[in-house]
């Protein structure tokens, strides 16, 4: 059984709009210093930031309303907490204490992560959907139900049970984080990937366990403590290179917050 919801999805927005910002401190510094938390809704938008960077209120609000709309901003950003500035000064070691588990992705993971793709490629709003042994429930904003029909004809399809709706955040909040199970998989355990730089280990240590179950095709399980330099075995660093390298790849931390790891 399982969960996917799509990028115009009130906390997908939130974490993209998270996600922004974190690429935004990287284009200011190398290792830059960030944590985001967001609450958006009904007109507004509340983002407070804890980093090492400057960052300006029009380059914060020019990222809201190109992914989020007309929405009032609040912000208040603030310095990083020098005991966790201090733990990164020489060398790079874990950033949080946690518990992390990597699970290889199921057929029904992947079914509905297709499944998800291809309905927002034609109906790119509000959407959620679920999967299980005995049924598929497709809940798709600004959609005829007969139009989902017609794609979707198995009996067993239950398609917007309270009927055609518009969702979207003027009926329905956001917040960072909320859709973990929709990021990743049966991977979740307690953090989350999205608003934060890679020396945190909610994102390094979240992606290179997802990574390596999928690899090794079994269950990966990995804890760590604040200024470990090694995890897993191998060096803090080495952890984030991995992580780096795959963020960059799929095109930064917004594209990684659209569909999370699968």
């Amino acid at each position: 059984m399982i969960e996917k919801v799509n990028p115009s999805h009130p906390d997908k927005v939130a974490d993209r709009i998270a996600g922004a910002i974190v690429d935004l401190a990287y284009t200011k510094s190398k290792n830059p210093k960030v944590a985001v938390e967001l609450l958006l809704g009904h007109g507004n938008i509340h983002i407070i930031i804890e980093t090492s960077e400057d960052f300006k209120k029009s380059e914060i609000d020019s990222i809201v309303k190109r992914i989020g709309g007309n929405l009032k901003l609040d912000l208040q950003v603030v310095k990083q907490d020098p005991h966790l500035s201090d733990n990164q000064i020489g060398l790079i070691r874990c950033g949080d204490n946690g518990i992390f588990k990597g699970v290889p992705l199921s057929h029904e993971e992947k079914r509905l992560s297709k499944i998800a793709r291809d309905i927002y490629s034609k109906y790119p709003s509000d959407g959620k959907y679920v999967l299980d042994d005995k049924k598929l429930i497709i809940c798709q904003s600004n959609a005829k139900t007969e139009d989902l029909r017609k794609e979707y004809k198995r009996r067993d399809t239950v398609i917007n049970p309270l009927g055609e709706w518009s969702g979207g955040s003027d009926v329905d909040s956001g917040a960072v984080n909320r859709k973990l199970g929709s990021d990743l998989g049966h991977s979740v355990t307690g953090g989350g990937i999205h608003g934060k730089d890679l020396s945190k280990a909610d994102v390094s240590i979240n992606i290179y366990a997802f990574l390596k179950a999928q690899k090794e095709g079994s269950e990966v399980n990995i804890s760590c403590a604040i200024g470990n330099e090694y995890v897993d075995g191998r060096p803090y660093s080495e952890i984030v290179k991995i992580a780096q390298k795959y963020v960059n790849r799929i095109g930064g931390f917004e594209k990684l917050a659209e569909w999370g790891l699968f």
